[in-house]
């Protein structure tokens, strides 16, 4: 399997209003490094998976609405806790919306699968994985 990753990064404000999560309980932000890998089985004539200008584009389009966001105010997340890996499966399907909308061109015909890991910090990451 080849991949094609690139990254971006998001500034969030959130609160995840549960008892397990301790002092996060209350309104904190953070800042995640978003990585997104594009998966191929096979690379075209040029010798490419997936064109990485485009790789970059749309996880920048897909990040943007989070990005600079308190998400506990935006309806998207209404009833949620918007752990990390929450955040990494919503970022998927986003993509996933846009591969198949054709946003990488003819080499998004070829994704069989997509990898969103959020980076929490230095030593702590989630990610959300599966096939396109």
């Amino acid at each position: 399997m080849f991949a094609v990753e690139v990254r971006d990064h998001m500034m969030i404000a959130h609160s995840l209003p549960r008892e397990v999560f301790g002092p996060a309980q209350a309104m904190h932000g953070a800042t995640f490094v978003v990585d997104a890998a594009f998966m191929t089985e096979d690379l075209d004539e040029d010798g490419l998976g997936v064109d990485i200008g485009l790789a970059t584009t749309v996880l920048k389009e897909a990040v943007a609405p989070l990005n600079y966001k308190n998400l506990d105010e935006l309806d998207v997340f209404r009833g949620k806790v918007t752990t990390t890996e929450v955040l990494a499966k919503h970022i998927f399907d986003d993509l996933r919306r846009r591969i198949e909308a054709g946003e990488l061109g003819t080499g998004g015909k070829r994704i069989r699968r997509l990898k969103i890991t959020l980076h929490e910090s230095h030593v702590a990451r989630a990610w959300y994985e599966a096939a396109i």
